[in-house]
């Protein structure tokens, strides 16, 4: 943990515990947000013994460098943090009001096949077993980015996954930190599970006692520049495009969808199990993603034949 040094920093360190007590704790982005409140408080207000309005609305104000959702990002633990003292009663203080987030207009990266034999094709052959740090990425990102691709659970949930919560005989791994700490389930794939098992009996003898499934030094978990500098690396070694290691998520829902079409009502009955296996809060979630399918297009051609041009007609050269 960051050491906190203003006034407030007993009230973090307890707000921390019971966070962490809770199993609700994300330490890779609210610790660091805490921390430089903590420090915005010492700096600003360095003869202060009390938590004010002031300065909780000057830090929660909207900088006019931020877009919505950055400006939610930089304040929503210190809201939370707020929001804890005051149910407890150790401040007066209202709770700043979040800004609306804004929709995301970008589109994800399509994965052609070769792109994706090319990656993992990269991830199967890192050089270097000198040290453990080299030794540890070898045999931890192919089957890292491996569970990214055939599961579709999100890059933090995977680098939070704890030892315990992955159940190697069934195949089931329990979720417990994900986005809004909504816990759900995942069922491995038979070939992933078979990974995870070889993996797990190898790094068991560098880490006998490990907490995360996909330890780090110290009995941390990777943090996201990890995966961002690995994926990163991987990727263009043998790839021109670029790409995300979150777009592996959109790419696991996007070949689910695509290969569902045509069957009816077990599309809608399929359509729920992959909202609750990739942890939405409401199927709404998961059909978003049908919206950014790469081939809709071709798929809608493909199955109504003729009347496509009566569903989506051409656009004359006039028009456009």
């Amino acid at each position: 943990m960051k050491k906190f040094s203003s006034f407030i920093a007993p009230l973090i360190e307890e707000y921390i515990f019971y966070r962490k007590a809770s199993g609700c704790w994300n330490e890779s982005s609210y610790e660091a947000i805490l921390f430089l409140f903590d420090r915005y408080c010492l700096r600003e207000y360095p003869d202060a013994n009390k938590l004010s309005q002031e300065m909780v609305d000057k830090w929660c104000e909207k900088r006019s460098t931020e877009s919505n959702n950055s400006c939610i990002s930089r304040i929503y633990p210190v809201v939370s943090f707020i929001r804890y003292l005051t149910q407890h009663g150790k401040a007066d203080i209202t709770t700043p009001a979040v800004p609306r987030k804004q929709p995301r207009g970008y589109v994800p990266h399509s994965f052609t096949e070769t792109e994706l034999q090319n990656f993992f094709q990269a991830c199967d052959n890192i050089n270097g077993t000198l040290t453990v740090g080299q030794r540890d990425q070898k045999i931890t990102v192919p089957v890292f980015f491996r569970l990214l691709y055939s599961s579709g659970i999100r890059t933090v949930e995977a680098r939070l996954l704890r030892h315990k919560d992955v159940d190697l005989k069934s195949g089931v791994l329990n979720v417990r930190y994900s986005k809004g700490n909504d816990q759900h389930f995942v069922v491995l794939h038979d070939t992933m599970l078979e990974l995870m098992r070889a993996y797990n009996a190898v790094i068991t003898r560098t880490y006998p006692n490990r907490t995360y499934f996909f330890p780090a030094r110290k009995d941390k978990c990777h943090t996201g520049s990890w995966v961002q500098k690995n994926f990163r690396k991987m990727w263009d070694e043998k790839n021109k495009s670029y790409a995300t290691a979150y777009e592996l998520r959109h790419h696991y829902a996007i070949e689910n969808i695509n290969r569902w079409t045509g069957e009816g009502l077990d599309f809608h009955a399929k359509l729920l199990y992959l909202s609750k296996s990739m942890g939405h809060y409401t199927i709404e979630s998961t059909k978003y993603y049908y919206s950014l399918v790469p081939n809709l297009a071709d798929i809608l051609r493909e199955k109504t034949n003729d009347s496509f041009n009566n569903i989506i007609p051409e656009v004359k050269n006039e028009a456009i």
